[in-house]
């Protein structure tokens, strides 16, 4: 049984869309919380699905996650980080306003929400809270060094929020959904072999709440994947274009 009400953080996205259906059809209560209006979103899903949806407004490095929490009304059973911001590498590495913006985006500004979430939903039966990190934090590259370092700052923090609460009721998630055909991602090629959709990351995280896992990868060949890239000796792995 998952956890209700659901509260997706970062609900614009297209994952975090397919999330909130995704949850809806399991008949939770869907919390949608994103930056702007959001009300048609969540006027749309609670016709199609009958679940009680609602929309607040939500800004992951606005720095205030405990007013966030407080005007909620509500305790939610499951929480999901969605948020993060992929900016161009070579405009993060020349301009420190970007990278700080990247940084707070995918680390520091989650980090702090899940925290007063974790404050709040200690004692709630059955509670989660799902991170959406990244493989790009499991190996620095020449490529996305900002984002796989602020990707990589979070999954620690993940694994350390588990082992805190393990002992307790609430459980952590750590999602690596690798290459997802997003708006973010648009006009980047990705490898068709090793690229999802955002239904699929959607049911991924819901069947593996539901088996409270620790940490999953949306397609099983990225683990593998992943385990070749990290095993590549540090000499050898400086001349690659990764």
């Amino acid at each position: 049984m998952l956890a209700s009400p659901v509260l997706i953080l970062g609900a614009r996205s297209d994952i975090g869309r397919a999330l909130a259906r995704g949850y809806a059809a399991q008949g939770c209560e869907v919390i949608l919380a994103a930056r702007g209006d959001i009300s048609a979103d969540s006027t749309d899903l609670a016709l199609r699905t009958g679940a009680r949806v609602h929309a607040v407004s939500f800004d992951v490095t606005d720095g205030q996650p405990d007013a966030f929490f407080d005007a909620l009304g509500v305790v939610p059973g499951t929480v999901v980080m969605v948020a993060g911001l992929l900016e161009d590498q070579a405009q993060s590495a020349a301009d420190d306003l970007a990278a700080a913006c990247v940084m707070d985006s995918n680390y520091a500004g989650p980090s702090r929400y899940l925290l007063a979430a974790a404050r709040r939903m200690a004692n709630v039966p059955g509670a989660c809270i799902i991170g959406i990190s990244s493989v790009a934090g499991e190996r620095g590259r020449a490529s996305n060094f900002v984002y796989g370092s602020a990707k990589a700052g979070f999954t620690a923090f993940l694994s350390g929020r588990r082992n805190a609460y393990a002992m307790t009721g609430l459980h952590v998630m750590t999602v690596k959904p690798g290459f997802v055909r997003t708006q973010m991602t648009a006009g980047m090629k990705l490898p068709p072999a090793v690229t999802a959709e955002p239904q699929q990351v959607s049911d991924a995280i819901i069947r593996a709440q539901g088996r409270k896992s620790d940490v999953i990868y949306t397609l099983a060949r990225r683990r593998l994947n992943m385990a070749i890239i990290r095993a590549i000796p540090e000499p050898i792995f400086k001349k690659l274009s990764l």
